[in-house]
């Protein structure tokens, strides 16, 4: 096989404008896809270079990377505002990747080693691309760490000092067998010797998260496993595995591997694995996991039966819950924030938007803390970033319309009180928009209506009753839609049926091309406290939820006629806000 030269050292821009550098060696002859590299932590694309020659897949394009703060791209080595940074950083890499080198997700595979194993599969679970295959080697989803209570150390530390970099234990010879690599290790300038801990305690809460959750990823996977790995913990590799929800999965555990499995003296072994499997699933592509009955069958709907089922009355478990839903309604006599959950639920529209306005309040000074504590419980952190998110997006596709001479004609059908859309698209005040606000509980449109008149904005923007997930009702409500809008909805309900139904009606209502916004919550770290303690909208019924996996979520979107194309999420993994354009004709 020929060795393809490498022929452009480029740079693509990040969501937040920094210039991070890739190697793009290019395929010989016909392209038959695109291998997109990810390198270990504290590496460079310039040490995966090998595998380009040693996988010999000449009809194949071979990209790889320098994440932030190593090798040629900018910042201070080991550096990342964040771990959900990075994470994004991948999807923007193969947005790059498929909009300037015209390669479609479907044609690519991801090939990951450690840290970058880790951020593949995190992005693999919140993002769900659609790409053909991935091949993680080591993934690092649990660090060694020889100092004792290292973790609650680093943790402690950060709230104290903010963020700050954690110099690398590791040797070269803890890596790998092979002397040469060893002593590139040693003496190259372009490695990162530190990490930031911002990116070091995300890397493992992340971890934990996809190992927990890894049945959401059901994409054709090879999973690389060093026998004699020094830097990780092999289990978490098994369990990820074994969870995983991907009709095509093979695993090989490679004895006497050191962590640098890529790198290995004896690397021929993993390179062979490596290529036969990519060659296999071009071959036969992997049919697609069909997740649109998951409501009915599956992992997650096993999780929300489970949830919905009575306690048994004598254990511990029931007991605890009691006690916590008497200290919660306690609390609700002096926190305002409570008192409203209580009396509306927990997950009506007035109770997200006292969360969107996020001022504590209650009796006195204890009734205002409480307050301020439940106002910061990590569920309401994540929907005021959805909220961040959704106004983001909401700008844009404005934007976009304009940008095409299209009107910008907003229908949301299940807006709460409205008060994302009207922060939005009020920022900059153009009369010649037009914005339907539609929910079905009378106490939103009253109080919807209400914020609308208080803006003086009823010239252009309406609040009216109706069913979300009526399709008639939907269709009807606003032909020639061309930025549809669903947001908190779909989470609060199991039934794909209902959701079918909701989606059809904006397929209809929306005209070809327009744009679609919808919101997913594929994880959530409180489900059991949620519905173990909270009340819903529903006649003041348990709060159960069906989480959705991102996945799931967009097979429902796509069936309606939609194709996503851009996607945002919180750090926590908890709330997705989605774009996806209405099909051409």
């Amino acid at each position: 096989m020929l060795k393809n030269p490498i022929t452009s050292e480029n740079y693509f821009s990040t969501h937040d404008g920094v210039e991070l550098f890739y190697r793009h060696w290019p395929a010989i002859g016909v392209r038959r896809g695109a291998i997109v590299m990810f390198h270990r932590g504290h590496e460079h694309s310039g040490r995966m270079a090998h595998l380009v020659e040693e996988l010999a897949l000449d009809d194949f394009d071979i990209f790889a990377w320098d994440a932030r703060g190593h090798g040629h791209s900018p910042g201070e080595r080991g550096f990342s505002p964040s771990y959900g940074t990075s994470v994004r950083d991948v999807q923007t890499f193969i947005d790059h990747i498929q909009a300037t080198h015209g390669i479609d997700q479907g044609d690519m595979v991801i090939l990951a080693q450690s840290v970058g194993a880790v951020l593949v599969s995190t992005w693999a679970h919140d993002y769900a691309p659609q790409v053909r295959a991935l091949v993680l080697a080591s993934p690092a989803f649990k660090v060694k760490l020889y100092v004792p209570f290292a973790r609650p150390g680093l943790k402690l530390l950060q709230k104290i000092r903010g963020n700050f970099f954690v110099n690398s234990y590791v040797k070269s010879k803890l890596l790998t067998h092979d002397p040469e690599r060893q002593a590139s290790f040693d003496n190259d300038p372009l490695i990162a010797r530190a990490i930031s801990v911002n990116i070091l305690l995300g890397l493992y809460e992340a971890a934990e998260r996809i190992v927990a959750d890894a049945a959401a990823i059901t994409l054709p996977t090879q999973l690389l496993i060093s026998g004699s790995d020094w830097v990780v913990e092999q289990q978490p590799q098994i369990d990820f595995f074994n969870k995983l929800g991907s009709s095509v999965k093979e695993m090989h555990l490679l004895e006497g591997f050191y962590h640098d499995t890529l790198g290995e003296a004896d690397r021929d072994q993993a390179v062979a694995l490596i290529r036969q499997f990519i060659q296999r699933q071009f071959d036969e592509p992997a049919p697609v996991v069909d997740l649109t009955q998951a409501d009915r069958q599956g992992y997650t709907f096993e999780e929300s039966q489970q949830l919905s089922a009575p306690l048994p009355k004598g254990s511990f478990k029931n007991w605890w819950w009691k006690r916590y839903r008497q200290g919660l309604h306690w609390s609700g006599m002096v926190s305002d924030g409570i008192a409203l959950g209580y009396r509306t639920g927990f997950d009506s529209g007035s109770s997200l938007d006292y969360v969107y306005r996020n001022q504590p309040g209650g009796i006195g000074f204890i009734g205002r803390l409480v307050d301020k504590n439940y106002l910061n419980a990590i569920g309401w952190r994540g929907i005021r970033q959805r909220k961040v998110n959704m106004e983001a997006l909401l700008r844009q596709v404005r934007a976009k319309l304009r940008e095409e001479g299209k009107p910008v004609k907003v229908l949301d059908i299940a807006a709460g009180h409205g008060r994302y859309v009207l922060d939005a698209l009020t920022h900059e005040t153009d009369t010649s928009d037009s914005v339907l606000l539609r929910d079905y509980s009378d106490i939103n449109v009253r109080d919807g209506g209400r914020l609308i008149e208080e803006r003086g904005l009823s010239n252009w923007i309406r609040f009216e009753k109706g069913d979300a997930f009526n399709t008639e009702s939907v269709a009807n409500a606003q032909p020639g839609t061309t930025l549809g809008i669903v947001s908190g909805l779909y989470e609060l309900f199991p039934d794909n049926d209902m959701v079918r139904a909701s989606l059809a009606g904006m397929a209809q209502a929306i005209e070809e091309g327009g744009y679609l916004i919808y919101t997913g919550q594929p994880w959530h770290p409180q489900l059991e406290m949620i519905a173990r303690a909270l009340t819903s909208h529903r006649d003041g019924d348990a709060w159960v939820m069906r989480r959705r996996t991102q996945a799931e979520m967009d097979q429902l979107v796509r069936q309606a006629g939609f194709v996503k194309i851009e996607q945002r999420i919180d750090e926590w993994g908890i709330f997705t806000v989605s774009i996806a354009r209405r099909k051409l004709v």
